[in-house]
């Protein structure tokens, strides 16, 4: 079975976000970025796949400038066979739709039985960019999956997902796209001699001209959407500490709530 992982670099976890200069995108000099951690889910359950039916193969694609490659060679010293990088100074800025038809432009080139993306990247949450392909594959797809059965013989999904008062289940056939959530597996860590391996694994580089794409389809010229503006949250307010006997304590603490946060 073949099946091609789509991952997102985003900045790690513990960054501190600042608006950037421009007040429509976040500065990004000095951010450590990693693989985003619900497509990590996707190749941990690609590579779990492969290991069980002992052959087929894994290959993760990206969109992204120079520094994405480190997030393909994350995902390769974790055991994917191959790596695509979607490298193009006409792709930034774009938006989902934009990602999502470079995406699939892409995927038209590959043979695979199953295509699997986070939920979500945890950068902008926007959950869209795999049924965007999907939709622009023509491709059944079922979102936010936290539990995965394939049986490769009869090529029959079932997916699990958790919906408000209960888990829905999902039947449906390969080829089809996937958008994993946490609880699906528990993602390894690279170890040394797969980090070791990586680097010697393929890693493919394409281009708008290698795609046939048109510059006025993707990027900033191609975006259905603009980002206007960010705001950062406000400052936290000190707290305040009420001293004194428990029966002053709690009028101060009514007069402020009435007086100062006005929820009373």
């Amino acid at each position: 079975m073949n099946i091609v992982v789509c991952i997102k670099q985003v900045p790690a976890t513990e960054a501190k976000i600042k608006v950037g200069p421009s007040g429509s995108d976040i500065d990004r000099t000095h951010l450590s970025y990693v693989v985003n951690p619900y497509c990590e889910f996707g190749v941990e359950k690609a590579l779990r796949i492969k290991e069980r039916l002992g052959s087929g193969e894994v290959t993760v694609v990206s969109l992204g400038m120079a520094k994405v490659a480190e997030a393909l060679r994350t995902c390769l010293a974790m055991g994917a066979d191959k790596a695509i990088h979607l490298r193009d100074e006409a792709f930034e800025t774009g938006d989902s739709f934009t990602t999502a038809l470079v995406l699939a432009t892409a995927l038209k080139r590959l043979n695979f039985d199953l295509l699997l993306f986070g939920k979500q990247a945890v950068d902008d949450d926007q959950g869209a960019v795999g049924i965007q392909v999907a939709e622009l594959l023509d491709l059944p797809h079922v979102a936010v999956v936290n539990k995965l059965e394939i049986d490769a013989s009869t090529r029959t999904v079932v997916a699990h997902r958790q919906i408000e008062g209960g888990i829905e289940v999902v039947e449906t056939s390969l080829p089809v796209v996937i958008t994993c959530q946490k609880g699906l597996n528990e993602p390894r860590y690279a170890s040394l001699p797969g980090i070791m391996k990586a680097k010697q694994k393929p890693l493919q580089e394409l281009d708008i001209k290698s795609l046939g794409l048109d510059p006025a389809d993707v990027g900033v010229a191609g975006a259905k959407l603009k980002l206007v503006q960010l705001t950062p949250l406000p400052a936290r307010t000190a707290g305040k500490l009420l001293q004194g006997p428990p029966a002053e304590a709690v009028r101060e603490l009514v007069r402020l709530l009435r007086e100062e946060a006005k929820v009373l």
